[in-house]
This record gives C-alpha cells, sequence and structure tokens, in this order.
C-alpha cells in the first residue's frame, strides 16, 4: 500500500482512480454490494485519497468481517486490531451512515 504525503490526503481522487476503486470494491456477497454501491452513490464526488485508502483496506477483508462491521456486529479492533486507523473508521462510519439512512428511508 502507498503512504499518502499529509497534504495529499484531503485532494480528491480523479476518476481514474475512483474506477478502478469501484472496480475492486466488488464483493462475492450481495450484502456487501449493496452497501458499497450505496456508499458509491452518496459520496464517489467527494471521496478523497486519504477516503479511498481507508476503502481499499476494507476491501481487503472477507466478506463476512465485511458484512459484520456494517451491521456493527463486530468492531475493526475484533476483526484486526491494524484496521484502527483514521482512514478506516472515517470510511467505515461512512459505510454505516448510508445503510442507516437507507433503513429510515424504507
Amino acid at each position: 500500500m502507498s503512504i499518502v504525503v499529509p497534504e495529499e490526503a484531503n485532494e480528491l481522487i480523479d476518476e481514474r482512480a475512483l474506477s478502478k476503486l469501484r472496480w475492486r470494491s466488488r464483493r462475492g456477497l450481495l450484502e456487501n454490494d449493496i452497501f458499497i454501491d450505496r456508499f458509491f452513490k452518496k459520496y464517489s464526488s467527494t471521496l478523497t485519497v486519504k477516503q479511498a485508502q481507508g476503502l481499499s483496506t476494507l476491501m481487503e477483508l472477507a466478506d463476512s468481517d465485511l458484512l459484520d462491521l456494517h451491521l456493527g456486529r463486530k468492531s475493526l479492533a475484533q476483526v484486526n486490531p491494524d484496521l484502527v486507523r483514521d482512514d478506516v473508521s472515517e470510511v467505515l462510519n461512512m459505510l454505516r451512515a448510508t445503510t442507516k439512512g437507507q433503513n429510515e428511508a424504507s
């Protein structure tokens, strides 16, 4: 994984990087795909380099761990203590916010 220089962390990711991230974020579990699709619909135009790194880290997880994180059944520390980072926590909160927003709209 590449290290981001702090001043670059808050820059928006470019279209090519966004497209690659979307492709890499496709999952085998339908529920995860739905959550991630909602995330991209809401945040794709404002996604920063830092947030993209956090999402990329989450995409390295097994589908079951990712779903447990989405649903709040496990914490980042329970899944892997190395995940307890600002970028990962921020993106996880964003994912959870899109889920809550959809449940309230239903």
